[in-house]
């Protein structure tokens, strides 16, 4: 089964170009080293590699904005008074009741009052305009007001996240959704993304994250989202003479060659050390390093790295096609000289 899987890949590889095999670009060392580095500048380099480019992060995504009351939103409001307990109860009460107190059409509606207009007005705005009407009859009484829920202005998240929708508020980053969201731990930042206006944004999960670059904690608008991807979305596949040929998650969006050789059970004796093949890019035009083993004992880790969508192919040695060769044209001289003797002794 293994050596069908690898004559269909490497079938694919060679028939599927017009070209002639000989025009594929073959790279050396030097060449793997130099995109190595690339690829070590992260998911935006990687994918500019890949011939997509997401552009530059607006620099006023950093900055917070003046977040406003919108229809749908639930609040949650509270009322304080020394002595007016009673009416302090009848507010818990009716909060308890609705499961927050709806913005609909624009407005609020209170107990024993009329319709009160709250939207686009900030949290604070909008607690003293309901603390005044209250005070034109009730002294020394105070309000304080929260979200209860947010019908537009959240973040969606999909993919391995324990919450799926997270409200929003003007000051809140990305940083702190993704804590807010308990994503998988497993979870490949690298591979996630985040959505506004339906386009994808230039940030690295990955680096924000796991190493910590804050130039790329953006605050998060209402109808943003996220996707949270599984470790098996970014791949390299290890195929030849290895010691179990499979598919490698790359759950930092890129690994050491000399890590994913380990991964799959490092090179046999049967294989070719001297003619390791990385082949990048798409089947029908891709780009192919050659290495050998001393490059990956010799050279640092990070100088020789995979990211999604590689495949490594280990050539096998000439002696080993030659045994196969003789294993399968065994069996066949020997029901032919079976067949012969057999004719001999009927004769």
């Amino acid at each position: 089964m293994k050596f069908i899987l690898q004559s269909l890949l490497l079938l694919t590889l060679f028939a599927s170009c017009n070209k002639p095999c000989h025009d594929y670009a073959i790279m050396g060392v030097d060449e793997f080293v130099i995109d190595s580095y690339k690829i070590q500048e992260g998911k935006l380099s990687i994918l500019e590699m890949e011939g997509t480019e997401l552009g530059e992060l607006d620099p006023q995504s950093l900055d917070e904005y003046v977040d406003v009351i919108a229809e749908g939103d639930l609040l949650n409001i509270v009322l304080y008074h020394p002595t007016r307990k009673d009416l302090v109860d009848s507010m818990r009460f009716f909060n308890e009741c609705l499961g927050g107190i709806p913005v609909v059409n624009g407005k609020i509606e209170l107990p024993e009052m009329q319709p009160i207009e709250v939207a686009d007005l900030t949290l604070e705005e909008a607690r003293q305009k309901i603390k005044a009407i209250y005070r034109e009859n009730i002294q020394d009484l105070d309000v304080f007001i929260s979200y209860q829920d947010r019908l537009r202005k959240k973040v969606e998240l999909t993919g391995l996240v324990a919450i799926p929708t997270i409200p929003v508020d003007g000051k809140i980053r990305l940083y702190e959704i993704i804590a807010k969201a308990h994503i998988a731990p497993q979870a490949n930042l690298f591979m996630s993304y985040v959505m506004r206006d339906c386009v994808a944004l230039p940030i690295d999960l990955h680096r924000l994250i796991n190493q910590g670059e804050m130039c790329q904690n953006i605050v998060m608008r209402g109808g943003d989202k996220i996707f949270i991807a599984a470790p098996g979305d970014a791949t390299v596949m290890l195929m030849g003479e290895v010691g179990v040929p499979r598919a490698v998650s790359l759950p930092y969006g890129y690994m050491s060659l000399r890590e994913a050789l380990v991964s799959a059970g490092g090179i046999p004796f049967t294989g070719d050390r001297s003619h390791i093949q990385v082949i990048r890019g798409n089947l029908q035009c891709p780009k192919i390093y050659v290495v050998s083993w001393e490059h990956i004992v010799h050279l640092p880790n990070d100088s020789l790295l995979l990211m999604p969508g590689d495949t490594v192919y280990v050539s096998a040695k000439p002696i080993t096609e030659w045994n196969r060769f003789i294993d399968q044209l065994l069996p066949s001289v020997g029901g032919i000289q079976a067949g012969y003797g057999l004719y001999q002794l009927t004769r």
